[in-house]
């Protein structure tokens, strides 16, 4: 490495002059706050420099984006920038989120009546041994949301499933409360009730099957309407002729009248077993022949 002598600045003090002592060559150096801060020897500074001419964002944007819950990963992506150099400004916004998960934990959940008496860490290790789960395989985190209040959030894993609860947390005397954000927050405190209030939507776990005529055997087509609405008056698509049952079955029987009587006399032979009918397939049920 070779070695330069300072000797003099530019007429505008905006570069430092040097000089190689081997050569006589002369370099110039920008006089900017990196080294200024290199002088001085301030190598957080230096660093922090380094991090705003790469990044994309600033420390004061990098640690607003960790305080409102990203991950160290999630802005080293965002910034362009590595893991390692977000790390320094995000160390002490991670503090902050892991002592206000604390504080939240210590609060008092709200109830229809008021603050309950117990608090919220407490109430969340009785529901999750009620459920079977380990309470400390539970974690707890913090963000601050966009309305400037702080979120707090469980989360636990049943089976294959991972759980989130989220409670709102307003300071206060004896601890501040925490008010449900969600269904499995509100589950946790009203156990004996479930999810009361319905703070989540619900997706309907049994959605409706679509059965067509073609699908049931032996179901019989339902009538059309005479006048049918102007936008259902569209060529209906040809339909595939049945395929031929071999043997054919044999007739129904009138309504009132025993099926021997109808059925020609053959001699001994098997009876086929009935086709289900379009209703019965529908609904489940298989009606009963006559006696």
């Amino acid at each position: 490495m070779r070695e330069l002598r300072v000797t003099s600045v530019d007429a505008d003090a905006s570069y430092v002059i040097c000089v190689d002592t081997e050569t006589g060559d002369k370099f110039k150096i920008p006089a900017d706050d990196r080294l200024r801060a290199a002088a001085r020897g301030d190598v957080t500074r230096l660093g922090q420099i380094q991090i705003e001419m790469e990044s994309a964002l600033r420390p004061r944007d990098i640690q607003a984006r960790i305080r409102s819950g990203a991950t160290v990963e999630e802005v080293a992506a965002e910034a362009g920038t590595t893991v390692d150099r977000v790390q320094r400004f995000a160390h002490p916004v991670l503090l902050e989120r892991e002592r206000i998960a604390e504080l939240i934990r210590e609060a008092h959940p709200m109830r229809e009546d008021g603050p309950a008496l117990a608090t919220l860490g407490e109430v969340v290790v009785t529901a999750l041994r009620a459920r079977g789960i380990n309470p400390d395989v539970a974690v707890w985190d913090a963000w601050k949301a966009d309305d400037g209040n702080w979120v707090g959030q469980l989360s636990w894993t049943a089976g294959h499933t991972e759980n989130h609860a989220h409670w709102r947390y307003t300071p206060g005397s004896q601890g501040g409360t925490a008010e449900a954000l969600d269904n499995p927050a509100d589950e946790i405190l009203h156990p004996e009730a479930g999810a009361r209030h319905q703070l989540q939507p619900v997706a309907d776990p049994t959605p409706a099957v679509t059965v067509s005529a073609e699908d049931v055997v032996g179901a019989k087509p339902v009538a059309e309407p005479a006048n049918p609405p102007k936008h259902a008056r569209k060529a209906a698509p040809k339909r595939k002729p049945a395929a031929k049952q071999t043997p054919p079955q044999q007739p129904e029987p009138e309504v009132g009248q025993p099926a021997e009587e109808q059925a020609p006399k053959r001699g001994r032979k098997q009876r086929k077993p009935e086709v289900p009918g379009w209703e019965e397939v529908l609904l489940g049920v298989r009606s009963t022949p006559n006696q």
